[in-house]
């Protein structure tokens, strides 16, 4: 045994509020995910009540009886565990479809942890470990962080880890390509001063890359805060266009002044930003234990993608990483 599990995020089907509602939507993702060698699955974190069975355990519940019965379900589907679950705290839970607290707010310390516990509840008891945040906003709304944001962010995230880790699940910060922690030294910074036995990282190998930093680098020098890895290729580095006023929208989804159809691909070793046997390497020659999820976000064909990427993982990335003997 290496330490190491692979899953696979049901984003790329969530594509459309009404698309991915139905139970025998769901049993054929999952299915797929399975049959194409993953074990686990990670959800997202969304507010948009039944239309997002997953966003929450309510909707769980309401939809599967329970979290019991939702994990049934997914033994039926022979699939171990969900991961994790992405947590984005501007997501508001309160209202459907509303605006939730700003991690950089002293007083949002309280409504983002309650909803963190929520949630690491959730996904301990689905089989998963980890809590996947966005620790902050975008970089064109904050520029970058002074030492007061990020003693701030720093607080938040240190009790968030602390709380979840009563729940025997771990907190890994996602940095994505538009956030505020890609200027200048961000999360060089945040992480000195977080507790590493509360706050981890999620390497995001897509994200990095859009951002202009090479992942293999970047684990190699962090490998010791790793919590959670996903896995996806990039094409396209979003240079100054991340500081383009409502970036996430005009930029992220419209694909900016370039009209940039797809962010993020399939892992595979047919071109790209990202060299997935070198990071590989990386993981195989350091400690690291826990998920590896595969994304494949704004596929066209989700199954078709599953597939591929299972096939990559099966035969080129599962070898390097467990030939090494990585400690459990």
């Amino acid at each position: 045994m290496t330490g190491i599990r692979w899953a696979y995020a049901l984003n790329q089907w969530d594509t459309n509020i009404d698309a991915f509602v139905r139970k025998r939507d769901h049993e054929r993702a999952f299915k797929t995910i399975s049959i194409s060698g993953f074990s686990g699955v990670e959800f997202t974190a969304v507010s948009f009540g039944p239309w997002e069975p997953f966003g929450s355990p309510d909707e769980i519940a309401k939809l599967y009886g329970s979290l019991d019965g939702l994990r049934a379900f997914l033994a039926e589907c022979a699939l171990d565990a969900v991961s994790s679950y992405v947590y984005d705290p501007f997501v508001g839970f309160d209202v459907e479809m509303g605006r939730g607290p700003d991690p950089l707010d002293p007083d949002a310390l309280a409504p983002i942890v309650a909803t963190s516990v929520w949630f690491a509840d959730a996904v301990h008891r689905l089989g998963g470990n980890t809590l996947v945040v966005r620790p902050v906003g975008s970089a064109w709304q904050t520029g970058a962080l002074s030492d007061d944001q990020i003693g701030t962010l720093a607080r938040l995230w240190n009790e968030v880890g602390r709380r979840i880790g009563e729940h025997d699940v771990r907190l890994a910060l996602h940095v994505d390509f538009l956030s505020a922690l890609r200027l200048g030294d961000g999360i060089d910074r945040l992480l000195a001063a977080t507790d590493p036995g509360f706050v981890g990282l999620a390497l995001d190998t897509a994200e990095l890359a859009v951002a202009g930093i090479d992942p293999v680098e970047f684990f190699r020098r962090h490998a010791d805060r790793v919590a959670h890895i996903q896995l996806k290729n990039a094409r396209d580095v979003v240079g100054d266009e991340a500081l383009t006023p409502h970036a996430e929208h005009f930029v992220r989804t419209e694909g900016g002044e370039r009209r940039i159809e797809r962010w993020f691909f399939e892992p595979t070793d047919e071109g790209g930003l990202i060299d997935f046997e070198a990071f590989a390497q990386a993981v195989a020659d350091s400690d690291y234990t826990g998920w590896i999820v595969v994304e494949s976000d704004q596929s066209p064909r989700p199954a078709e993608s599953a597939m591929v990427s299972g096939w990559y993982v099966q035969k080129v990335l599962r070898p390097i990483v467990e030939r090494q003997g990585v400690r459990v």
